[in-house]
């Protein structure tokens, strides 16, 4: 009897299993499962979970969602406040909704019911140790060991990692890392009074630190109060987050979590696949490397690595599977590779003329309504950059 028709459940053999139930994770499940294939997508925590993040949903986080899938909107932002660490304050409003704005517990959870209902089967408290290629828990080439901590074995004809910037799956694979950057929040709640004076409206600060920033995201009675900077200037960071809450009058209001994340941007040259197992989301690397926004590339990267790993568990040969991880390589590399080579060449810039990025959103029409376009996902910042000359050439030069 083969192992797939085997009694014994540890020698059952999916023919994708996904680690981490993040966007990423809930996306290459989801899309695995839609193709008809056995899927099996692990979380280390019970659901819903808390995650560090502003919750900002952008056009290109909403056209690669699920079909059918309905926004847990918690606001729906029309206006953004832009001031240079505390200062030189203006508002630029917009007729259309630039963004939404989700909490993270129930918008993750949403997904993995997609994913659940394509077929997906969903095992959470499972944290996953290691995987294997070879060796004795491996019966043959066409199968990956998936080594929980409690010992168990699952088995698996390819394999997807989207277990988050400290990835077990991504270490495995070698994922190499070019920028990593320390991120602070507090979830303020706040009266209505303050709630209301917030409604639509977002405020970013670009911060005292090179590469720094701050955000309010207003989410109903409460305020997503945040700030990134580089790994490395802890101290300095929390009180760019202490000073930001106090500058902004918040400080009276108890925070009900705080909690702070390191996001990891990848090296140019980190792989994202070895052997049957790929990566996607965090636990790749790949995020915008200037605005550290992620939920959009681990939603792509998510459904692109979910397609692909479908291909992979149909290769009869090593020759074949590497070929087709090599296919999804190219892919991300060709979509949002191009759009982190635009943001690595932005934070440049940004790192050095933080005042200059300010006076162009808040006094130069063009810049503004090109960052309207990409929050509402009609262009990207690499096509900004291609197909508008005076934006390239203006890029370069202060790049220089």
């Amino acid at each position: 009897m083969s192992s797939e028709n085997s009694s014994d459940e540890a020698r059952h053999v999916w023919d994708v299993v996904v680690v981490g139930a993040g966007p990423g994770g809930a996306s290459a499940a989801y899309a695995a499962a839609v193709a008809g294939r056995s899927v099996l997508l692990l979380e280390k925590a019970d659901l819903p979970r808390y995650k560090t993040c502003g919750g900002g949903i952008i056009g290109p986080s909403r056209e690669a969602l699920p079909p059918g899938f309905e926004l847990p909107l918690q606001d729906r932002v029309h206006a953004v406040t832009f001031t240079l660490d505390g200062r030189f304050a203006r508002t630029r409003r917009s007729k259309q909704t630039l963004f939404g704005l989700v909490n993270r517990p129930e918008f993750d959870q949403r997904l993995v019911e997609h994913a659940q209902k394509a077929g997906a089967e969903l095992r959470t408290g499972a944290t996953v140790t290691r995987v294997e290629q070879h060796g004795p828990a491996v019966p043959d080439r066409r199968t990956v060991a998936v080594v929980l901590s409690g010992g168990e074995t699952l088995l698996a004809r390819a394999v997807v990692g989207a277990d988050g910037s400290a990835s077990r799956i991504g270490a495995h694979v070698g994922v190499k890392l070019g920028q990593v950057d320390l991120g602070l929040e507090a979830e303020i709640p706040v009266p209505p009074t303050v709630a209301e004076d917030w409604k639509g409206r977002v405020l970013i600060d670009w911060g005292p630190l090179p590469g720094s920033y701050g955000w309010v995201f207003p989410k109903g009675d409460t305020l997503t109060v945040g700030v990134i900077s580089a790994r490395g200037e802890g101290a300095a960071t929390k009180r760019y987050l202490e000073d930001f809450i106090a500058r902004l009058g918040l400080a009276g209001f108890e925070p009900g979590i705080s909690s702070g994340h390191l996001t990891r941007c990848r090296a140019d040259d980190s792989p994202l696949s070895r052997g049957r197992v790929l990566v996607c989301g965090d636990a790749a690397g790949l995020l915008e490397p200037w605005t550290r926004e992620g939920i959009s590339f681990a939603l792509r990267s998510g459904r692109l690595a979910g397609e692909w790993a479908v291909r992979i568990a149909e290769s009869h040969d090593a020759v074949d599977a590497r070929r087709q991880a090599l296919n999804y390589a190219f892919a991300v590399k060709a979509g949002l590779g191009v759009e982190m080579s635009v943001g690595k060449r932005m934070m440049a810039v940004f790192e050095r003329r933080p005042g200059m990025l300010h006076a162009a959103l808040t006094g130069f029409r063009p810049a503004w309504k090109a960052f309207t376009r990409i929050t509402r996902g009609t262009t990207t910042l690499g096509e900004v950059v291609r197909t508008h000359p005076v934006a390239g050439r203006l890029l370069s030069s202060m790049n220089r």
